[in-house]
This record gives structure tokens, sequence and C-alpha cells, in this order.
């Protein structure tokens, strides 16, 4: 936890400047106040004794100085802290997502989301206090404590030591206790936060099944139940503040009474002037403003350190696959080859690939069709390296991925999963996520290719048109489709589809296959499926069974696709215009351009 904390700590080095001159503020306003309350002291009991109104002319100058000044630094203080914690918490939550970022192919194992959200949130905001609440309010307090000894020295010598036992007691012992009491409610808060958080995310997430089935309200004693040990875990930190602040104050009047103790009698034997009596005990007033602050202090500090625990947990797991020391260029040209790969996903668990081999050429369509579970989602991933095979590799052109950079990797092989996310925008932003440079023409290129032009066509705005979170106000056809569309908009060499035609109707499904298979003219395509609609207009299809993928059929060769493009163009174009007039699939002009198609590839030689 140390170890984390002091991570922490470094990122705000940057800030260094900003955080050092909020400090100097700080105990510039502190000690503004003393001399405040100092200089009121004096002026109350000189004014006591009637003097001549222009012998208070200072002190009165000083009352308003002090008043101004206090303002202005304390104003000052805030503007330039909170300046550097925003700027701070902004490297904080880079710092975090950076190291996301690595684990986020293979994803986050049993890691919730609602958990992670509130790292990301809850967390990181509280590391914005590590700098503003827990490491310069001791700054601080230590420029007061020995500032206020000081002065208390210059006016009365004996009282010099009473003040700083005093304050460095209040500095110390207090914060410690509050620290210690609020230990474990820190250590424990963060983790019923991100419980409560998960909790509510999946309950909104999951509202309408909960709903159907009748388990709401069981649903709602859940969140309460969490809730509640959030709540009691808040009201320990709770006792902890209020204890701080009664010890505080009881360590404030013991300290005014000791002083006392000290100044009278120095008063009567003429060491100490009558009117500085009230000054010295204002002084000492004045100095617990300085030291208050550092049982909060204790707290945050304890707090802070829990979150940063918690964010390095996370971010300093081993990721599933990291970038060699001195990645190797992936060539050019070349086959993608996955070559007597085994993979599983632990080293007790059953071997998902078992000795599997596989080879893709740009110009070659190929299939690969297995049962729900029989691994070949994770064979899409071990293309694209989001893991890495436990014995074989896989290679392009020769280079083993392994010795490549993930992020050239992903220029040369795309994948396309059955999950693709849509964000909140605009159809047209959702697509150019996969290249940002793509002309009007590329665009609606891929969305025919994906079955989408004469859809996107018939929107309100076009492309413009909002889709809503998550996709929300598109059907699951259309939102995979989308992702389809990305896929098809890059430059890669290879596209890997996985399960391209899920929520499809046949008509629809069997249009999108054919748009696919041409596409492989100028690339390689793999299409993962568990189905069997579109796959004679590929050049083969693979089965995968047991672990192993074996050859099933070898149809037309990839030279003669590309003669036929324009009838399957055509069967895509009746199709989806059969769709735009009446929503429904078209079958009857659909199946004699599919006919068409089908009559040329198997005429062929």
């Amino acid at each position: 936890m140390a170890s984390s904390l002091v991570a922490a700590a470094r990122i705000g080095s940057a800030e260094r400047r900003g955080l050092t001159l909020a400090t100097l503020l700080g105990f510039g306003a502190v000690a503004a106040a003393g001399g405040l309350l100092v200089t009121s002291g004096y002026l109350i009991s000189r004014a006591a004794q009637r003097p001549d109104i222009l012998t208070l002319t200072v002190a009165i100058v000083g009352v308003r100085a002090f008043a101004i000044a206090r303002a202005l630094l304390r104003y000052g203080e805030r503007l330039t802290s909170h300046d550097a914690a925003l700027r701070l918490l902004g490297r904080v939550r880079s710092r975090f997502f950076r190291g996301l970022v690595p684990h986020v192919p293979a994803g986050l194992g049993e890691s919730r989301s609602g958990d992670l959200l509130a790292r990301f949130v809850g967390d990181v905001d509280t590391l914005q206090d590590l700098y503003l609440r827990a490491l310069s309010p001791p700054v601080v307090a230590a420029l007061v404590v020995c500032a206020c000894s000081g002065a208390a020295w210059l006016m009365l010598p004996a009282a010099a030591p009473v003040v700083f036992v005093c304050l460095l007691l209040a500095a110390t012992v207090i914060p410690a206790l509050s620290a210690i009491v609020a230990g474990a409610a820190s250590r424990r808060q963060g983790s019923a936060r991100a419980a409560l958080t998960s909790e509510l995310v999946e309950t909104i997430a999951g509202a309408p099944e909960l709903a159907l089935a009748g388990r709401g309200e069981e649903r709602v004693r859940r969140l309460r139940a969490s809730e509640a040990r959030l709540a009691a875990i808040g009201r320990r930190d709770g006792v902890a503040a209020g204890a701080a602040t009664a010890l505080g104050s009881l360590a404030c009047g013991l300290s005014v009474v000791g002083v006392l103790l000290v100044a009278i009698p120095a008063v009567r034997s003429g060491a100490l002037a009558g009117v500085l009596l009230a000054a010295l005990v204002f002084l000492v007033l004045a100095a617990f403003e300085g030291v208050a602050p550092l049982s909060y202090a204790g707290r945050r500090l304890r707090a802070c350190a829990a979150a940063a625990a918690r964010l390095d947990e996370l971010v300093e797991r081993e990721p599933a696959v990291c970038d060699p020391a001195r990645p190797v260029a992936i060539p050019d040209s070349g086959d993608l080859v996955l070559e007597d790969v085994c993979a599983r996903y632990g080293p007790h668990e059953p071997w998902v690939l078992e000795h599997a081999s596989l080879r893709l050429r740009v110009g070659r369509a190929v299939v690969l069709r297995g049962a729900s579970g029989a691994g070949k989602t994770t064979l899409a991933e071990l293309l694209v390296r989001f893991r890495d095979p436990d014995s074989g590799c896989v290679r392009i052109g020769g280079v083993d991925l392994r010795e490549s950079a993930q992020q050239e990797l992903r220029g040369a092989v795309v994948l396309a999963d059955q999950d693709a996310h849509v964000f909140n925008t605009t159809l047209r932003e959702n697509v150019l996520l996969a290249r940002r440079d793509a002309s009007e023409e590329e665009l609606w290129q891929a969305l025919q290719g994906a079955g989408l032009e004469a859809w996107a066509r018939g929107l309100p705005d076009g492309l413009d048109t909002s889709v809503g979170e998550n996709g929300a106000l598109l059907s699951g056809g259309e939102r995979q489709r989308i992702g389809l569309a990305r896929a098809l908009l890059t430059r890669a060499r290879y596209l890997i589809l996985d399960e391209p035609t899920a929520h499809l109707d046949a008509h629809t499904a069997e249009a999108v296959m054919s748009a696919i298979a041409v596409a492989a003219r100028d690339r390689g395509v793999l299409v993962i499926t568990h189905g069997d609609v579109g796959v004679d207009l590929f050049d083969e299809l693979l089965e995968l069974r047991e672990g192993r993928i074996e050859c099933s059929r070898t149809f037309a060769p990839a030279s003669l696709r590309a003669g036929c493009e324009r009838e399957m163009r055509d069967a895509i174009a009746l199709h989806l215009e059969g769709l735009a007039e009446d929503g429904e699939a078209a079958p009857e002009p659909h199946s004699r351009a599919a006919s068409r198609t089908r009559q040329l590839l198997m005429d062929a030689p």
C-alpha cells in the first residue's frame, strides 16, 4: 500500500510548482489569520486603557491589512491548489487508463464493470486529496508551529516551550489516533463502494429481465444491504472525525490554559505587558487553525493509500500479451498461419485447441465452422493476438506475432466479433471509428458490404442519425452489421469475422456472406460461424472439431469470384431493395440472383 501511495505521489511531481505555491499561500493565509487575531487582541486590550486615538492607528491599519491579506491569500491558495489538483487528477486518470489498455484484448477476467467504474471514478477522485488534504497540511502545520513558537518567544520566552509542546502534541497524537480509528474504514470503504456500484450497474442493465422474472424486490433488498454496509463504514469514519474534532478542541483549550498559567504570573511580575496577554492567547488560538486539518489529513492519507492500492492492484496485473523490447516489423506480404497451436485458459483446464493449424492467404475467403464452445472465438483471438498460444505459433510472412508490436498487428489483422460495441453517437461516427480518413464513397461501400446501405439511406438524418446508447435505437442485426462495416472499411490485409450473420434472417445472412466473399478479392477473409448459410460462396470450408481444424470442402477459386462480383452485387442490391420497400426479405429476386451466382461458381473449371 505504501509503495502504491509513493507511486501516486510521484505523479504529482509534474505539478510541483503549483503545489508548492499552494502550500506557501496556505501558510500565508494561516499566518495572516494569526496576525489578525494577535493584532485584534492587542487593539482590544490597548483600547480598554482609553489612550489617544492616534496611538491605535497602527493597530487599526494592521487589523484591516491582515483581514484583507487573509482573504486574498486564502482565495489564491484555493485557486492554485484546485488547479493543481485537477491537473493531477487528469494525470492519474490517464495513467490508470494506460494501465488498463494492455489488459483489454484478453479482458479483465472476473472484474465487474461496476467495480471498474468505481475504481476509475471513485478511487481516482480520492487521489485528488493526496496533495491538497493529505500532504500539504503537514507542511503548513510545521511552518505554523515554528512561526507561532517564535512569535510566542518574542512576546514571552517562557511561553514559547508551552506553545511548542502543545502544538506538537496536537499535530502528532490527535491525527495518529484519528487515522488509527478510521484505518479499517478507509480500507473497506473503497471495496464497499465498488460492490454497491457493481450491484447498481447490473440492476440497471438487467432491469427488464428482473421485472419479467419478478425479482425486482429481491434485487432492491440486495442494493439496500450494500448501501447499509457502505453507510456503516461511513459512520465509523464520521465517528473518527467527530472524535478528532473533540480532541482538537480539548487540546486547544488546554493549550490556552497552559499559556495563561505562564503568562499571568509574567504580567504580575512585569515580564509581559498586560496588553500582550490577550495577544498571546489569541496567538495560540490562531495556531490551532493550522494544526486542526491534520486529523482530516491523516484520515485522507489512509483513504488515498487504499485507493492507490486498489488502482495498482488492477493495472499491475500481468497482461495476457506484451510487446517485445525490440519488435520485428510485420512483412508487407505473406500468409497468416496458425501452426500446430495448443491453447487453454488455465494450467488445469481442458485444451480448447489442440495441434490446430490453418493458413489464410490474401485473395482467399475461408469459412471456419464449429459448434458452440468448440473454440472458434479462441482461435480468432489467437489470430489477432488477444492471447498467445500455449504451444505452437501464429505467424504473418514468417514473423511470429509474439515478436511484433500489437499496434502494427492490429493494422494488418482486424477482428470483427459478434459483440461489437456501438457508441452513443451518429452512424457515421460509429463506422468511421475504423478509419477516420475514409472518404464518403468508401464509407458507403463499407455499408453496402455489410448490407446496411439501403437501411442507412432511409434513415431520417442519413449517416448523421444517432444510434442511441450502446445502439439502443438499433436492432441486434443492425448493431452486428455496423461492426462488420467497420472491418470492411479498414485497410487490413486479413479480416477475421466472428459470427457476422448472427441475428440475421436467412436471406439477409446470405446477402451479407456474398458481400464478404466479394471483399476477399484483395484480402484474406476468415468467417467463423456455426451455420451453413452462404458457405458455398467461399473458397474453402473448414471444420473445428475437438480442438482440431479439418478441411471439409473446397469450392471455386478466388479468381472466379472476382468475375462473379457483378452477379453478387446484383443479389445484394435486389435483396436490399426488397428490404427498403416493405421492411421484409425479398426472397424471389434474391434467390434468382444468388442462384445465378452459384451456377457460375459450379460451372467453373
